[in-house]
């Protein structure tokens, strides 16, 4: 096959959104790479246990070096098998003397498995959290910026009561916090195997007299512990759960983007994107500015989340093993990828977000009339009014049709009078300016913006 630039690709991920950060980890020629360092890491686990010299050992290390996807695709091509493709190409560099080290005691799937949990976890630790972490700072220091600034809450779409913008921050700082500590444990926990055709160590057993030492040295070249049993295949769940998590964070990035772009509508104007000097924002309709980056982001979680549905029916494998995943799964790197393209984008988003407070102010005071029916309500319920919310429920009813202010009708009511009277000047206040009715906003954005600073050490 020949060589493909990235308008040959067939991938959007390959061409579009190319970004060479990937080919270390996700790029075929990495796979190999992995591929190859397992079969190192074996070939020292047996020097460990004393089955062969050093020199062998730094034989396969020079043989491993020179190992290239090419060469390991051609000689498939030839024999019709990935894995002992790989085996041929590195005893081809190797000296007669190492050859027969090379894979000995191993099955396709110690190698096959037990790299791609190597791989993902570097992707994950090296690109991943470092980037979410770039986010999650982000938004911390947005939300403590904005944390005096008045919204108006929304809820079902419409408005609610009011809150501050810092505090609509501080619920996704709050999530993909959670999200991300989750992550870091989850990697953590991913183990490795090397036991051979059905997990029951036969192979290595017959050469060695302790296999699970063997299975311990190989990995701990890795980084890696064994899992406490397998088949041929690693059990499944620990990287599905991985994975699954990142379905989650990629859930809470879509969720912000949304409510972003949301908050970009002509009617709301909130919010807005930064718009570069030749951006151009529509082929006909040259005064458009278009929240591109959250749709794009919202696009991206749109087309990889239902791949949880592949990553469910990959969890079972008849018996110690069958192919049904061989394909499938070579697909969940993407997973990794959109997520992290959509984290550097989001960040770099929101890093150069305008926020139009005086707009905020302006959408707020649509609702100033009737956002004080809540505060009203409890405030006479406090005082001893019965059936204070049914009162104020129809007295809004009358606002909207007499088209007169809710505290007026309420300061006109004889049977209320008695009920205000009792009203302190904060509470008055509050009914007068429901700009003043914003509850724990502010406290609680600075309470979680302080917890995740300390937690994640920014």
């Amino acid at each position: 096959m020949s060589e493909l630039s990235r308008f040959d690709a067939v991938s959007p991920l390959d061409s579009r959104y190319h970004d060479p950060v990937f080919l270390s980890f996700f790029s075929e020629e990495a796979r190999i790479k992995y591929h190859a360092l397992v079969e190192l890491a074996a070939v020292k686990a047996l020097h460990k246990l004393k089955v062969c010299s050093l020199d062998v050992v730094q034989d396969v290390e020079q043989a491993v070096s020179k190992v290239t996807a090419k060469a390991v695709y051609e000689e498939e091509d030839k024999i019709k098998h990935d894995i002992r493709a790989l085996v041929n190409v590195i005893r081809k560099y190797c000296k007669d003397s190492s050859k027969e080290f090379v894979h000995l005691g191993l099955t396709s799937n110690d190698v096959v498995n037990t790299a791609d949990i190597v791989r993902y976890r570097a992707a994950v630790q090296e690109i991943i959290l470092p980037k979410l972490k770039e986010l999650e700072k982000t938004l911390i220091d947005f939300a403590i910026r904005e944390k005096s600034t008045v919204q108006i809450g929304r809820t079902h779409g419409q408005h609610a009561v009011p809150i501050t913008f810092g505090f609509t921050l501080a619920n996704y700082i709050d999530r993909l916090g959670q999200s991300i500590e989750a992550l870091e444990a989850l990697n953590n926990s991913l183990v490795g195997k090397i036991a051979g055709a059905v997990g029951a160590y036969n192979a290595p057993s017959l050469i060695l007299e302790n296999p699970l030492k063997f299975e311990e040295f190989t990995l701990a070249e890795l980084n890696l512990t064994p899992s406490r049993i397998s088949s041929q295949v690693i059990q499944p769940e620990p990287l599905i759960r991985l994975l699954l998590e990142i379905n989650l964070a990629f859930g809470i990035l879509a969720n912000i983007a949304d409510d972003f772009r949301h908050l970009q509508r002509t009617e709301i104007s909130e919010l807005f994107e930064a718009f570069e000097s030749k951006q151009v924002g529509s082929s006909t309709m040259p005064h458009k500015r278009n929240p591109i980056n959250f749709e794009n982001v919202k696009s991206f979680w749109k087309t990889f989340m239902p791949r949880v549905t592949s990553l469910f029916l990959d969890q079972i494998s008849e018996h110690q093993r069958d192919l049904t995943n061989s394909a499938s799964s070579r697909f969940n790197q993407e997973i990794l990828i959109a997520f992290y393209l959509s984290t550097l984008r989001l960040n770099r988003t929101i890093a150069k977000l305008s926020v139009d407070s005086d707009r905020m102010q302006k959408n707020l005071e649509t609702s100033a009339e009737s956002i004080v029916a809540e505060p009203l309500y409890v405030l006479l319920s406090k005082y001893g009014c019965k059936n204070a919310h049914e009162t104020v429920r129809e007295l809004t009813l009358a606002s909207a049709r007499q088209k007169k202010p809710l505290m007026v009708l309420v300061n006109e009511s004889s049977a209320l009078k008695s009920f205000v009277q009792k009203f302190s000047t904060q509470e008055k206040s509050i009914l007068e300016n429901p700009f003043n009715y914003t509850g724990l906003a502010e406290q609680k954005t600075v309470t979680v913006c302080n917890y995740w600073k300390k937690k994640l050490n920014f």
